[in-house]
């Protein structure tokens, strides 16, 4: 059969996919809550409960789910809201995991492309340090800062930055040409999504593990099969350290049926995914 080499380049010759995958899954994944801009956090926030039956605010969400693993959305383009919003997480966070009994857990940082520049990008880094250490000693890594067209942006290079935080090629990680452009601009990470196809998602873990860079599995509000091949995706591959899963957040009726098929991983409440149970081949599992 082809070796690796066949479809990424000749570092890979006599090298085959098995050495790069895991026969069986983790048994277990943390799971990555997402913390939208728009999100409540506190009580306050809330002009008028939805009352559906789910968490609110995110002292409700980390009680009800007993998150370890909180992703926050920034904008990118306002650098007084973005630090003031990662410290009110922070506090926020702090306050509830202190009643919990919880010492550990992790924020990881997506700014949607929306970074003018990585010098903004290290201006925020520097203010958050400075105002709330202990929340950038959280920070697991950052997504994507700047705009996703590396061709046409080759001046932000992210080698500064990375030397802080890993910083994960999320958008503009479309192959595994743009794969070697981000790391040669600096990028210490990469994110792979299901949705982006299998095969290549495999490949490009192949790669990431090679290059020893830093590994996540992101998700695109995943319900249903799509989060079982996310989830299996993230199980499989040595390295990603955790599972982004939205879809019980943000449309939870899409994940009705499912919960019964496989406990622990569209319903979370110990802060982990049960990926032990995804042992099927594929999508074989579901």
């Amino acid at each position: 059969g082809r070796d690796l080499s066949h479809y990424l380049n000749q570092e890979f010759r006599g090298e085959y996919l098995d050495r790069y995958v895991l026969k069986d899954p983790k048994p277990r994944m943390p799971l990555y809550h997402l913390v939208g801009a728009l999100d409540p956090l506190t009580e306050e926030d809330i002009k008028q409960r939805i009352n559906d039956g789910l968490p609110e605010t995110l002292p409700e969400w980390i009680h009800y789910s007993g998150l370890t693993h909180l992703k926050i959305k920034l904008t990118g383009d306002d650098l007084d809201w973005d630090v003031e919003r990662v410290i009110r997480v922070d506090r926020v966070a702090s306050e509830v995991q202190k009643q919990r009994g919880v010492d550990r857990w992790y924020y990881s940082l997506d700014f949607n492309e929306r970074c003018p520049s990585v010098e903004a990008l290290m201006e925020f880094l520097r203010r958050v340090k400075e105002r709330a250490p202990q929340a950038f000693e959280r920070i697991q890594y950052i997504e994507q800062p700047t705009k996703r067209d590396l061709k046409a942006d080759r001046h932000n290079v992210m080698h500064q930055a990375a030397k802080l935080k890993p910083i994960v090629v999320d958008e503009s990680l479309t192959d595994f040409e743009m794969l070697l452009l981000a790391r040669e601009m600096g990028y210490s990470g990469v994110a792979l999504k299901a949705c982006k196809g299998q095969t290549e998602s495999l490949l490009l873990a192949a790669a990431a593990q090679k290059y020893r860079m830093f590994l996540c599995v992101q998700d695109l509000t995943c319900p249903g099969a799509s989060l079982i091949h996310s989830a299996g995706l993230a199980a499989h591959i040595p390295g990603v350290a955790a599972i982004e899963a939205n879809a019980r957040q943000y449309v939870p009726a899409a994940n009705k049926g499912w919960e019964e098929r496989f406990p622990g991983v569209f319903d979370v409440r110990d802060g982990y995914v049960n990926t032990g149970i995804l042992t099927g081949p594929g999508l074989g599992a579901v």
